[in-house]
């Protein structure tokens, strides 16, 4: 897993967040505390200038109404003196008052506070507010940019004071009325900077701005410390959770305390815990599961619930002769060669037996598949999983077991038709015919013989088939038997066939059952007669190897196609069967020899060329070093 990047981490989330915050709480009432100290500052200086303005008013006013001689001061100096006591009065700096004007009724400026009056008094003035004082009695208050500069012009009209008019001038009623009434001596023009108060704003606004730098210091300070209260044990059941993502579950996370998180930290270890012991289990029934799988002869295919295969063992791999990582997701029906018959959904739905044939020309390979759904308590089915067992060997055995029936039964039908007809036949009256009787008997015998063969071949067969059947194995000087199993045919037969012995002069010894070997050569010495032409020669020999040896019997007869030389082995079967039924064949006479030669731990087969003749071979297994002490 990646390492987490400062700036992506919540550590500097919960810092950031935090701080914005408290930067937002503190901007929101840095802007309320800031315009509402703006405003009041403004009042209090809008309010103080109309004050003074207005007491100036009154001083001037005393001045205008004073009564003069020659040697009392002109009006001008005393106006200069009302003005310069004005700049020196307590509230406002003289800095802040710009200039003062003393209009008379005729608009002319009869005093100022400029320090060049000579170039102001005496000059009329247009301005439409003092128009406004000088007729209406109104007073004006604006404010006007300069420079950029925040200008506040205050104009206030003279009024004659009297007695009525002072006493009035308490009453809030009456104040309008009376001053309407009075007449205006003039008006006082005042023009003042409100910078003063803006700078004594910026000087607050930068007081603010670095309390709030040093408080955002001090929370961010403080907002790390609580972050790291928070993203400690978090950082810790992170390393627990990589180090359970590894299969490690060993470690324990850290509790730093028992608030929330180290009850969350609690639960995280707990977790840890029982997810140890469900591993445990589930890898203990994992292990359980895959050996069960591993060891069974039968292929298991489970597929997910659409179809596609998800786990197939050894054994199913090796029936379908496919690689497990090439038949993973790929479709079951696919897998199974069912496409064209079967979908996934009728798989599902019928839950059968299936029968599925991979034979070739060469090999029979058959299996049944045992289909069953995974489905969970709820009902939902997650997929299905098909048992795969192979039945070559059971349908082979079925097989050969139909046909055993019908054989035998085809074999003992057609002696017994023959000997009813016959025996019918003498029933009705043919036994009475001296010369028709003996042959019907000799018939019937003759075919008695032949059941009595066939059902003696197999009653031998089934001894031989049975596990419990033992053979006698005694040590015989082969040579000298096989000698007297030839000598035994050469004195009975009739046809003008030769024997050749090809035997060895030493004493070859093996453990045999005499009895049954002795079966093995009639049987197959009684073929090779039967289908030797007149004047054949029948060829006996016996080859020594280090281990075994191998006997042969050629015969020049009319030989065995290809094609069916691998099945004369197998139980009646005849290459030509008209013929053999003729020679009184029952069909099992090499199946039994098969038998009792494989019983002996050796091996049977044939060589045969058509026109030419018959090679019968089968060996025995011997032991030299024993030679010695069996003579």
């Amino acid at each position: 897993m990646k390492k987490v990047r400062f700036f992506q981490s919540i550590h500097l989330k919960f810092v950031l967040i935090y701080v914005l915050l408290i930067l937002i709480a503190m901007q929101i009432i840095g802007v309320y505390f800031v315009r509402q100290l703006e405003k009041e500052l403004v009042n209090n200086f809008t309010n103080s200038l109309t004050e003074r303005v207005g007491l100036l008013a009154y001083n001037i006013e005393q001045e205008l109404e004073k009564t003069r001689n020659d040697t009392s001061p002109t009006l001008e100096e005393d106006l200069e003196v009302v003005l310069r006591d004005f700049a020196s009065m307590q509230g406002i700096s003289s800095k802040d008052i710009l200039e003062v004007r003393v209009i008379d009724p005729n608009r002319r400026i009869i005093g100022t506070s400029n320090p060049n009056p000579e170039q102001i008094v005496g000059k009329k003035i247009n301005d439409l507010a003092v128009t406004n004082a000088l007729l209406a009695g109104t007073s004006s208050n604006k404010v006007y940019r300069k420079s950029g500069d925040r200008i506040r012009v205050l104009t206030v009209p003279i009024r004659l004071q009297d007695d009525v008019g002072g006493n009035a001038s308490t009453n809030p009623n009456n104040r309008e009325s009376l001053q309407s009434e009075q007449e205006i001596l003039g008006a006082v023009y005042l023009i003042a900077t409100m910078e003063p108060v803006y700078e004594q704003m910026r000087k607050i606004n930068s007081i603010f701005a670095s309390g709030t730098v040093i408080s955002l210091v001090i929370t961010a300070l403080l907002g790390v410390f609580l972050a790291q209260t928070i993203t400690r044990p978090m950082s810790e059941m992170r390393k627990q959770a990589l180090e359970m993502a590894k299969g490690n579950f060993s470690r324990k996370a850290k509790v730093y305390g028992y608030d929330e998180i180290g009850q969350l930290a609690l639960t995280f270890n707990n977790l840890t815990r029982k997810l140890q012991e469900a591993q445990a289990t589930t890898e203990g029934e994992r292990r359980k599961l895959s050996s069960v799988l591993a060891h069974m002869t039968d292929g298991v295919i489970a597929t997910d619930r659409k179809g596609r295969v998800i786990l197939i063992n050894d054994p199913a791999a090796s029936m379908l002769n496919v690689s497990r990582e090439t038949v993973l997701s790929e479709p079951i029906v696919t897998l199974l060669g069912l496409d064209e018959t079967h979908t996934f959904e009728s798989l599902l739905a019928n839950q059968d037996s299936l029968i599925l044939d991979f034979s070739t020309k060469t090999e029979p390979f058959i299996l049944r598949a045992t289909v069953s759904a995974i489905q969970k308590e709820t009902g939902f089915i997650n997929g299905i999983i098909i048992v795969l067992h192979d039945i070559t060997e059971q349908e082979k055995i079925d097989q050969d077991r139909r046909e055993f029936v019908a054989n035998v039964s085809h074999e003992l039908r057609t002696p017994l038709t023959t000997m009813r007809s016959y025996l019918d036949a003498l029933a009705e009256g043919a036994w009475q015919d001296k010369e028709i009787a003996p042959s019907f008997l000799h018939v019937t015998q003759t075919e008695t013989e032949r059941m009595i063969r066939l059902v003696n071949d197999l009653l031998q067969l089934s001894k031989l088939d049975s596990e419990d059947y033992r053979f006698s194995r005694d040590p015989v000087n082969f040579v000298k038997f096989y000698h007297y199993i030839i000598d035994r045919f050469e004195m009975t037969i009739e046809q003008g066939i030769t024997f050749v012995r090809e035997l060895p002069d030493e004493a070859i010894y093996v453990a045999v059952d005499q009895d049954k070997i002795t079966q093995v050569l009639d049987n197959i010495i009684s073929n090779a007669i039967k289908y030797s032409p007149e004047g054949g020669t029948i060829t006996f020999s016996i080859e020594q190897h280090t281990h075994e040896i191998v006997v042969s019997i050629k015969d020049q007869g009319m030989g065995i196609p290809k094609s069916n030389l691998s099945k004369i082995f197998e139980r009646f079967y005849r290459v030509d069967k008209a013929r053999t039924r003729k020679l009184g064949g029952t069909g099992l006479g090499l199946a039994i020899a098969k038998e009792i030669i494989e019983a002996h731990d050796g091996r049977i087969w044939a060589e045969s060329k058509e026109g030419v003749g018959t090679s019968i071979y089968f060996t025995l297994p011997i032991e030299s070093e024993n030679d010695e002490e069996w003579e």
